[in-house]
C-alpha cells in the first residue's frame, strides 16, 4: 500500500494529512474552510485517494496560510507515498467537464515540479472563499508533490463550476498518473533511471 502522513506545524497552522494512493475515495477532512473542504472531497473521491486531514489555522487573519499549508502538505504526502515511482503511468490528462465548464488538466509525475494555471474567475469570492487561493493551493501542491501540472480552464461562466472542475480535474488525471502500469510495474518510467 502506498500511504503517507504528514505533520505540517507552524506560527501559522497546524496540519495533518494522511493519504492512501490505492483507496477507494474515502475523505475526511476538517479544515476550517468549507468550500476548501468540498473542493478536497472532489480529489479523494475522484482520484480514488483516501484523504484524512486535519487542520488548525489562522483563520481569524483569513484563509490563505490554511489553504496554501493543505497544499504544501498534501503534496509532500503524496510524494512519500508514492516512494521511487516504480512502474507508475506517469503520464495523465483529462478534459473535465462541470456544466457549462470544461476544464483541461495534464500532469508529468516528473520530479520536476512546475504549475501552468489558467482559469477565469470573474469574482473575487465563491461564498466566502477567495477564487486567488485556488491557484494558491495548485502551486503549494504541485511544487510539494514534485509534479509538473497543467491546468485551464478552457470555458465556463460560473466560478463554483470553474473550481470544482479544476479540482476533479486534477483527481481524475492523479488517479490514471499515479496507477501502476502493469507492462512496466518493476521499472522507474524514464529513461534516466530515476524520478
Amino acid at each position: 500500500m502506498r500511504t503517507a502522513t504528514i505533520a505540517r506545524k507552524t506560527s501559522e497552522t497546524d496540519i495533518t494529512v494522511t493519504v492512501n494512493l490505492d483507496g477507494s475515495g474515502v475523505a475526511d477532512i476538517e479544515t476550517g474552510v468549507g468550500f476548501f473542504d468540498h473542493m478536497l472531497a472532489q480529489v479523494a473521491r475522484h482520484g480514488l485517494i483516501d484523504l484524512t486531514i486535519r487542520a488548525k489555522g489562522d483563520l481569524h487573519i483569513d484563509d490563505h496560510h490554511t489553504v496554501e499549508d493543505v497544499g504544501i502538505a498534501l503534496g509532500k504526502a503524496v510524494l512519500q507515498a508514492l516512494g521511487d515511482k516504480k512502474g507508475i503511468t506517469r503520464y495523465a490528462d483529462v478534459h473535465l467537464p462541470m456544466d457549462e465548464a470544461l476544464t483541461r488538466c495534464a500532469i508529468d509525475v516528473s520530479g520536476r515540479p512546475y504549475l501552468v494555471f489558467r482559469a477565469p474567475f470573474a469574482t473575487p469570492k465563491i461564498g466566502g472563499f477567495d477564487t486567488q487561493l485556488v491557484e494558491e493551493w495548485f502551486r503549494a501542491f504541485a511544487m510539494n508533490a514534485g509534479i509538473t501540472l497543467h491546468v485551464e480552464t478552457l470555458y465556463g461562466g460560473n466560478d463554483h463550476h470553474i473550481a470544482e472542475s479544476c479540482f476533479k480535474a486534477l483527481a481524475r488525471a492523479l488517479r490514471r498518473a499515479l496507477e501502476i502500469d502493469p507492462r512496466q510495474a518493476d521499472r522507474i518510467p524514464s529513461t534516466k533511471g530515476a524520478l
